[in-house]
């Protein structure tokens, strides 16, 4: 089950271990035209449809930026390019290079994280348990894989989904509208979700997700997208995060992706190597 932390460790991940506001809305509504009237049975289903896309295995160049904008300007920007491997419901493997040279190498299989610190020659391995106690994350290796495929985050078919009565958005939500303005902190179902399909309703725009109790909000949105040997995956992703200490901005850029492709995950810990303090 998706918790509200693990897109943390996802960027994390992605810069070796070392936002703007998220908006409910995409775009103004005063620029926007009325949608075409769709059955809500068909808005949920194309959720249910997006959740089962997946390739066997996956490889992209990334150019990852990572922002925090609760420090200063000089301090809040890194950006870096990782090669990114999946072999699907397996293992996704990162390289992260800095000046074209691989600096730190990631393994996250569905129980275990393997990390290699070239710079400082040391190696962490651990237990997705571990991660949680590290970083207060309830993480699962599922949400990684829904995040760079571009598919509907923590996705439930046992999930009761509700269609938003907005004229301007294709919006299907945990709860009603109604319900989330009634939320307060002393609910254990404090979790809410909102998915936002394109203009055609055929593919995901966007993903937010909120809780109530620690009044954290992140968005996931997918600018732009490309078909590629039948699926339909992102090419420019901003995951925004916004909680009552940080406020973050992360963008994903893809480029020379691979499909359905051979693809080989394989991590290596020099001998030499000691633990990561």
């Amino acid at each position: 089950m998706f918790k509200i932390h693990s897109i943390f460790l996802f960027g994390l991940l992605m810069f070796g271990f070392t936002a703007c506001k998220t908006q409910e809305a995409i775009a103004i509504q005063g620029d926007l035209e009325k949608l075409p009237k769709i059955k809500d049975k068909e808005l949920i289903d194309r959720i249910d449809s997006l959740s089962h896309i997946e390739p066997q295995t996956f490889y992209s160049k990334l150019t990852v930026s990572y922002k925090d904008l609760s420090k200063p300007n000089n301090e809040s920007e890194i950006s870096l390019k990782t090669s990114l491997k999946i072999v699907s419901d397996s293992a996704v493997s990162a390289i992260i290079t800095y000046a074209r040279i691989p600096v730190v190498t990631a393994l996250v299989t569905q129980d275990t994280l393997c990390v290699v610190n070239k710079r400082d020659r040391c190696f962490t391995i651990a237990s997705l348990v571990y991660l949680k106690e590290l970083f207060g994350v309830d993480f699962s290796y599922e949400n990684i894989e829904e995040i760079i495929y571009g598919k509907p985050l923590d996705y439930q078919i046992t999930q009761k989904y509700f269609v938003d009565n907005d004229p301007f958005h294709y919006s299907i939500s945990t709860h009603k509208k109604r319900d989330r303005k009634k939320l307060d902190r002393k609910q254990s179902d404090d979790l809410i979700i909102q998915y936002r399909l394109s203009e055609n309703a055929k593919a995901l725009k966007q993903t937010r997700i909120w809780s109530v109790e620690d009044s954290t909000e992140i968005s996931v949105v997918y600018l732009e997208r490309q078909q590629f040997n039948g699926y339909d995956l992102p090419m420019n992703v901003e995951i925004n995060i916004r909680t009552p200490k940080k406020t973050i901005l992360l963008t994903l850029l893809y480029d020379r992706v691979e499909v359905n492709e051979p693809q080989e995950l394989i991590i290596v810990i020099p001998e030499s190597y000691e633990k990561c303090d």
